[in-house]
């Protein structure tokens, strides 16, 4: 809607108060719903622009369900089949196929999913629900791929600098232990942490496996550039600082 009027809103005011019906309407013995996308995009292509357009629609939509319901039951299910395949027609930008070469695989693959989950469910929840938890996953194996590690070895080859930039947690452990190199014969060893940040458990236990296995070889480790959110992840769960620490 915002993009149709070129006008900001209040996302968290609209979230309140659809909330506030959907509780309300319960106790009234009616069915929760959700935001009415198709009539709010016919609304403002028929020229509503205020919230007089907005009161109307509610309005009238009470009087038709109070008063008017007998009449209402009599329209055939067919004919209103028909008003929603026109604002269907309506809403759906179809320039988008146009297009739907150049998006990424995998936003075509939650759209083309959570439709083909919808219909034959019959179920949107269900449909939007099986896409929210494909978009989680596809983001979250795009952002373990975004993490970088650089190092340094000195000039006397006894000391290396490991340079952390990014999100560490369960999906990129992986790619942060395979950037160390516990071979060399180094005397100590400095991990920077300053473009990084910890997420998890999975994260602290990379970082304790890390630690660890330089001090077998005999290594000093210092973690610097630790953010507060991290740090305090790190304290209460990390062991290698503790004498509880053991070989992982």
């Amino acid at each position: 809607m915002d993009e149709l009027t070129d006008t900001p809103s209040n996302k968290n005011r609209e979230a309140v108060g659809q909330g506030i019906a959907n509780i309300i309407t319960g106790f009234l013995g009616g069915m929760a719903g959700c935001g009415m996308i198709g009539q709010s995009v016919i609304n403002i292509k028929s020229g509503g622009r205020t919230r007089l357009s907005t009161l109307c629609a509610g309005v009238l939509l009470i009087v038709f369900i109070l008063v008017l319901g007998n009449w209402v039951k009599q329209i055939p299910m067919a004919s209103l089949v028909g008003v929603m395949f026109m604002v269907s027609i309506g809403t759906f930008n179809w320039t988008s196929l146009q297009t739907l070469h150049l998006v990424p695989r995998s936003e075509t693959a939650v759209m083309v999913t959570t439709v083909f989950v919808t219909v034959l469910s019959r179920n949107l929840g269900l449909g939007v629900l099986v896409g929210i938890v494909l978009s989680t996953v596809f983001f979250s194996r795009q952002i373990a791929k975004v993490v970088f590690v650089d190092s340094l070895l000195s000039a006397d080859q006894n000391y290396r600098t490991y340079s952390i930039a990014g999100q560490l947690f369960f999906l990129s452990v992986d790619q942060f232990l395979a950037a160390f190199d516990f071979s060399e014969n180094l005397q100590r060893v400095k991990i920077d942490l300053t473009h990084a940040h910890i997420w998890d458990q999975a994260a602290v236990t990379a970082i304790d496996k890390v630690v660890l296995k330089f001090r077998r070889h005999g290594t000093e480790v210092d973690l610097v550039g630790v953010n507060a959110a991290s740090a305090t992840l790190l304290d209460k769960l990390a062991v290698h600082n503790k004498s509880v620490a053991v070989d992982s």
